[in-house]
């Protein structure tokens, strides 16, 4: 599968009016293509169980699950995929466990990280942060639009962006040569996460229009 268009990563923090499962749906609805469940604090049943919840229902729609770091979750739920960062699992590792067929996407914070990426069969690269964002405390470096064209300049992989993205900004994002933008506080915040996914869609199909 091709990750483009809106991705989804949950934060149960940030869902300040709906429940996560609620959030998503909902988000799909308005043209999320990929969700990543994050879990960071729930515990590997309770995990497990509402990732294949969300499996279930999202396929029915066509939209592909991926599990955070967590490369036992994904198996267990039959997800889509995994994102791993860079002292997770390492990448070959990861794709040894969950096959050739699996999803699997990497974060990367600098440019050396980037380059050395170019080596591995990912099918994504996510490019963290392009803009400040409370919802990860310990970036490295932020991107911006620079750094994102020059990251596009660089990489032959497909490239998530994500950091601080929302209505504003995001159509920048893409004309800089993302191939998705990762969302989370702009949609799970959302009173509406439909109409806050939505809106991002819009602005992505306006770009796709304009390629």
């Amino acid at each position: 599968m091709k990750v483009e268009g809106i991705y989804l990563v949950t934060d149960r923090k940030a869902c300040l009016w709906k429940s996560v499962e609620e959030v998503v749906f909902e988000a799909v609805e308005g043209g999320v293509s990929v969700v990543q469940l994050r879990e960071k604090s729930l515990d590997t049943r309770t995990f497990v169980e509402t990732a294949i919840r969300l499996r279930k229902r999202l396929h029915a729609k066509g939209v592909a699950l991926i599990i955070n770091d967590r490369i036992d979750v994904a198996l267990a739920a039959k997800a889509d995929g995994v994102h791993i960062g860079q002292s997770d699992m390492p990448y070959k590792l990861a794709r040894k466990l969950l096959g050739k067929e699996a999803v699997i996407g990497l974060s990367v914070e600098s440019e050396e990280q980037l380059i050395a990426a170019e080596a591995l069969d990912v099918d994504y690269l996510g490019v963290s942060a392009i803009f400040p964002t409370p919802t990860k405390t310990d970036i490295k470096r932020q991107w911006g639009i620079d750094g994102l064209r020059r990251a596009r300049q660089l990489s032959r992989h497909r490239l998530v962006a994500i950091g601080g993205i929302h209505t504003e900004n995001a159509a920048a994002v893409f004309q800089a040569g993302a191939d998705a933008i990762a969302v989370v506080s702009a949609v799970c915040s959302a009173r509406e996460p439909r109409q806050a996914a939505a809106e991002l869609y819009r602005i992505y199909r306006g770009k796709k229009q304009h390629v």
